[in-house]
């Protein structure tokens, strides 16, 4: 198998602290997952074809993932945290 056939890109975008930002929620959720194109160049400039990918077995569970929209919080949760 090759390399490339091991991962799978779940999203590409154009700054790497977006890409670092999903990578992250990914891997908070027990999906393994890398940035890959985030050189220093893309870096710089802040602009660049930058790809999160995660292994091909996790493709699935990574897509479901970043496309659940994320709940909205309530004034009211905030409000119940405080007291607590």
């Amino acid at each position: 198998m090759k390399r490339e056939d091991e991962f799978k890109t779940v999203i590409t975008l154009n700054d790497a602290i977006s890409a670092q930002m999903v990578a992250g929620m990914l891997n908070e959720n027990g999906i393994p997952a890398a940035v890959f194109g985030a050189d220093s160049t893309a870096m710089l400039n802040g602009v660049g074809n930058i790809d999160v990918k995660v292994n091909a077995s996790d493709y699935e569970a990574a897509m479901e993932l970043i496309n659940t929209p994320s709940e909205d919080i309530e004034d009211e949760d905030i409000e119940g945290e405080e007291e607590a």
